[in-house]
């Protein structure tokens, strides 16, 4: 599956009633997609399975995001997220995304769980989109990736000590708002 997609700067839309679900494995690769996914994202089920849920990793999205995202969930706690997703054809889409470990019956994490919902352009517009293009520009400013992801790692965990709140807590109050 190829990644190196030209970006088209068309965006995609989904209804409001209607909810992008996927189900990874523990190493994020997807073990199933809805029709909503299928969809929006210009996959078939058959290109999906199997692959890594970054498959649909927009390149302006920051990477210190993802890693708060997957640190949390891998931790055993929800996460709410805005993301920039990519579409096979290069289109983007916004969600707003509730993704939750997923147990077994003896309560061990066996996979990880995402809704997505659509979201509020008004939120992204003001808050959401400004805040990533510093953490992208920062991740940017370093020639080694790992440096980059460190130091937009550490500006995103400043903010939110600033505000005394958690990633999805900052999500939840930028929405009530």
């Amino acid at each position: 599956m190829t990644r190196d997609v030209v970006l088209t700067g068309a965006e995609r839309f989904f209804g409001e009633d209607e909810i992008i679900v996927s189900k990874t494995d523990l190493k994020g690769r997807l073990t199933y997609c809805n029709d909503v996914f299928l969809r929006i994202s210009g996959y078939t089920e058959k290109e999906c399975l199997g692959q890594p849920h970054s498959l649909i990793r927009h390149p302006q999205m920051p990477r210190c995001v993802f890693k708060l995202l997957w640190d949390t969930v891998q931790g055993g706690h929800e996460i709410f997220a805005y993301v920039l997703n990519r579409s096979k054809n290069g289109d983007h889409y916004w969600v707003d995304a509730h993704v939750t470990p997923s147990r077994d019956k003896s309560g061990e994490i066996n996979g990880y769980h995402s809704n997505r919902r659509v979201a509020d352009p008004s939120i992204i517009g003001e808050i959401v989109w400004p805040l990533y293009r510093e953490l992208l520009a920062e991740e940017q400013r370093h020639t080694n990736r790992r440096d980059g992801l460190a130091a937009s790692t550490s500006m995103i965990s400043k903010l939110l000590e600033e505000k005394a709140l958690q990633y999805d807590e900052f999500i939840a109050r930028v929405r009530a708002a």
